[in-house]
């Protein structure tokens, strides 16, 4: 059986080998005409290729240098408008228009009495609701945020013009008070239906853009005076830091001689 698997083998190696070399001239041909032909090819095609590389090439760098210009460009404008927007003056004109749009905000409808609202549900959005009642934002607490709105936009000029500390506080207790008096005086009076529930059905009180107007104003106005008091990216030096950098920066005389070079090492 051994002897039998043995002869099997051979019979088998043998044809391998017959078949491998009557193989290789063909694939030594083929190679050459591959060969022959990829050169012809790249022949052809390299002047077809080589201005589109050109002009690849300076595409990708114009844009390089374009963007690398641009790129000096919003650095210098960024260094130089730092110089004028400082962090204290960009809350100060935060400030002025939270206290504009505070003053704006009193003369917005803030409230409104839908009535029938629930038969008006699976309609459209182009039929709505009547509305009775609407009230500006003023009317509730007699114009009082007009005030405070103006006192806002003065504290801002002021702050712009001089940097006090005290002036954020004094706007952010400004915004605290809108607060106290926009939740405590026209939120239940925004939410209250009054007479009309009597008079007609499905009413409902529903409160309008002013009153969201004024809230926002008012929430400016303390974010807008705290950010003014903590005064940020305000970093101060002290003497013996400058004179620290400065001995940093300062450069050292080159030695003159080898003999030099050797008593400095």
């Amino acid at each position: 059986m051994i002897a039998a698997l043995r002869r099997r083998s051979r019979q088998v190696d043998r044809i391998g080998n017959r078949g491998l070399e009557r193989a290789y001239p063909v694939v030594l041909r083929v190679g050459h005409y591959l060969r022959l032909w990829s050169r012809r090819a790249w022949g052809f095609l390299w002047p077809l290729l080589r201005p589109l590389l050109a002009f690849c090439f300076r595409a990708i760098w114009a844009l390089e240098r374009t963007v690398r210009r641009a790129c000096g460009l919003l650095a210098r404008i960024a260094t130089a408008a730092s110089g004028v927007i400082t962090p204290a003056r960009a809350a100060a004109v935060v400030l002025i228009a939270a206290g504009a749009l505070l003053v704006v905000s009193q003369f917005i409808d803030y409230r409104a009495v839908e009535i029938g609202q629930p038969g008006y549900a699976d309609l459209p959005q182009v039929a709505q609701a009547p509305t009775t009642s609407v009230r500006t934002a003023g009317a509730a607490h007699l114009y009082l945020l007009v005030l405070f709105g103006a006192l806002a936009m003065a504290l801002g000029v002021l702050a712009l013009r001089r940097e006090h500390r005290r002036l954020g506080l004094l706007a952010a207790a400004l915004g605290l008070v809108s607060l106290a008096v926009i939740l405590l005086i026209d939120l239940p009076h925004g939410l209250d239906v009054g007479a009309q529930s009597s008079s007609f059905a499905g009413t409902s009180a529903v409160l309008e853009d002013g009153f969201f107007a004024e809230l926002s104003a008012a929430g400016g106005l303390v974010f807008a005076g705290l950010l003014y008091y903590a005064r940020p990216c305000r970093i101060r030096i002290s003497s013996s830091g400058r004179a620290a950098s400065a001995r940093r920066r300062r450069l050292r005389p080159r030695a003159s001689s080898r003999a030099k070079v050797a008593r400095s090492a």
